[in-house]
């Protein structure tokens, strides 16, 4: 009974409301007040991202109720008692985030309207533009619309349960309006090519239609790759709040700062991360189309981190909510829409490494060597309330020899466990192969919520070595400022 009561709605602490509604409210009037500040839109960035919080921390325990009687429910497979919690409520907080950017729409190009009526232009540290942005404006909307069709897809995989197979190639639909659009404007396909290969290939290489290919496949798998490593409370959402954390910051450091620091690098081979002054900031080295891609990848990341921050306080353990498929749609929509319209896709997968490997560990299953059940979620044993790592069991046809010895490799890395027939010595059984489970078998069982602090420690520390890489070694690939 005292777990029942336990899922009753989380506490919301007015505190909290009648704190930070006018301190956003104060950041959204901000840029409207003479003198206007050098980024007036990344005021209003902030602004939104504080209500998208509190819109997301209000509404979902608010629909919850609504969700249940639309039969948008289920039980948690990882706790003992059977009730009822609502799901798909990343539609909640995905119709927050895009409402948010929609209206943030004029703030992003307030500057410009201002100074295209105004016969004297006023001169601003950081961005200045001389004339309406239609290209910036059409990559804006062509991102809401990308948006728009992931939150569709996503709740409609909710619906209908689709399965891995089918959904799989699904964020390549909701990403068509971005490449139309990128295509209709001419978009760069020129990739630069790393040092050690510009003897056979030189400088610059145009893909042409590989580029696309490459951004759907991106788009796809940064939806696909959060929607795999699930299952436990607080997964999908906490992945998305380290990484947009980890996008933030370092589009901070391109910024046009009025201050100015360095970051040592314990390497000889660079003289570390040098941060600050006009111009100067991080790598940005006078550059405005930087500054300007940066602040684009700001406007979606602070509302995107707000709203996912609102969520996590009821999908914690033990979970008021469930975010269903439409958070994870829209989360990786979102990075995708980032990574390939400011143009650092290659930064945005190393902070995927955590989901790099979940789902290179996940292909034999994924593609069918290895069964797969309909949930890979780690086992929950009532009595001791811990959980152990689940199985797959070969039961209608044996492994083939080249999966035997993927599963072999695999066990020796103790990335699995194995388990045998006693009379033939055939492989039987072997763990899930996900990152979940990986963890189960390196650190023993543990409660659910141990866990989830396990996978986001990684993803924490999978974001430090990002950055390592991307501020200390790749110099030794690329010159200058290539990402």
């Amino acid at each position: 009974m005292a777990q029942v009561q336990g899922l009753r709605p989380r506490p919301l602490p007015q505190a909290l409301l009648f704190t930070l509604a006018p301190t956003a409210t104060w950041f959204l009037v901000r840029p409207l007040i003479a003198p206007a500040p050098a980024l007036p839109a990344l005021y209003a960035a902030f602004g939104l991202s504080i209500y998208a919080f509190l819109s997301s921390l209000y509404l979902v325990p608010a629909l919850g109720p609504a969700f249940i009687r639309a039969n948008l429910k289920g039980r948690d497979l990882l706790k003992a008692y059977d009730t009822s919690i609502p799901e798909s409520q990343g539609l909640v907080c995905a119709s927050i985030y895009i409402l948010l950017l929609i209206l943030f729409t004029p703030y992003a190009f307030s500057e410009s309207i201002t100074t295209h009526h105004d016969a004297v232009q006023k001169f601003r540290e950081g961005l200045v533009v001389n004339e309406f942005p239609h290209h910036q404006l059409a990559i804006y909307l062509s991102s809401l619309l990308s948006l728009l069709m992931a939150t569709m897809l996503g709740f409609l995989d909710d619906v209908f349960d689709i399965r891995w197979r089918h959904k799989l190639p699904i964020p390549i639909i909701a990403s068509i309006p971005l490449l139309i659009v990128y295509y209709s404007e001419r978009g760069a396909t020129d990739v630069v090519v790393p040092i050690p290969l510009r003897w056979l290939l030189g400088t610059l290489i145009n893909l042409g239609p590989l580029y696309y290919a490459y951004m759907s496949l991106l788009s796809t798998f940064c939806t696909n790759s959060i929607n795999i490593l699930a299952g436990i409370n607080g997964s999908e959402v906490s992945q998305a709040v380290v990484i947009a954390v980890s996008v933030i910051l370092n589009d901070l450091l391109f910024l046009p700062w009025a201050f100015g620091f360095r970051i040592p690098l314990p390497l000889h081979v660079t003289e570390g991360v040098k941060v600050g002054g006009v111009w100067s900031a991080g790598m940005a080295y006078g550059s405005r189309i930087l500054v300007e891609r940066h602040l684009f990848s700001l406007y979606f990341m602070l509302p995107l981190l707000g709203v996912c921050l609102g969520f996590m306080y009821h999908n914690w353990y033990p979970a008021r909510a469930f975010p269903g498929d439409t958070l994870c749609y829209v989360t990786g929509m979102a990075f995708a829409v980032v990574g390939i319209q400011a143009h650092y896709s290659k930064t945005l997968l190393l902070f995927f490494i955590p989901q790099i490997f979940n789902f290179v560990l996940s292909c034999p299953q994924l593609f069918g060597l290895v069964p797969c059940p309909r949930h890979r979620v780690p086992r929950f044993d009532p009595e001791t309330q811990l959980l152990y790592p689940s199985r797959a069991e070969f039961k209608e046809k044996r492994p083939t020899a080249l999966t035997v010895l993927m599963l072999r490799v695999l066990s020796a890395l103790g990335l699995v466990e194995l388990a045998f027939d006693e009379r033939t010595g055939a492989v039987v059984s072997t763990t899930n192969l996900t990152i979940l489970n990986v963890f189960l078998l390196r650190f023993g069982p543990m409660r659910e919520d141990s866990l989830t602090r396990v996978l986001i420690a990684t993803q924490v520390c999978g974001s430090l070595v990002a950055f390592f890489v991307r501020y200390g070694l790749a110099g030794l690939v690329y010159d200058g400022n290539r990402r």
